[in-house]
């Protein structure tokens, strides 16, 4: 399952080492629907290997705001706290996991 991240958890979560995929979301957004299922798929497939997690942007404005996401769906790939890759919108689950992959090497 993917984790709930917010304010409070993000530095704890992320960290400074390893990867992470972060799904800047909201209930009201259309296309968050059909990414969600997606990155719950990739937090059982990769559990160990990396933090994947969720941070809903109407209940954390601090952390949409760091990162300047101006438009939802918009998932972070972070690699050692930093970020290092991202897709705005929805896409394919090959997609997704292709850039996760892509830090894993």
């Amino acid at each position: 399952m993917a984790l709930e991240i917010n304010d409070g958890n993000f530095e704890k979560l992320i960290g400074t080492e390893g990867v992470a995929v972060i799904d800047f979301w909201a209930v009201w957004c259309g296309p968050c629907k059909a990414v969600a299922p997606i990155i719950e798929q990739m937090a059982s497939e990769f559990d160990g290997q990396a933090v994947i997690g969720k941070v809903n942007v109407d209940m954390n404005p601090q952390l949409s705001e760091k990162y300047g996401i101006r438009s939802i769906p918009t998932v972070l790939y972070f690699k050692d706290g930093e970020v290092v890759d991202k897709v705005v919108g929805a896409t394919s689950k090959s997609k997704y996991i292709s850039k996760l992959e892509t830090q894993l090497a």
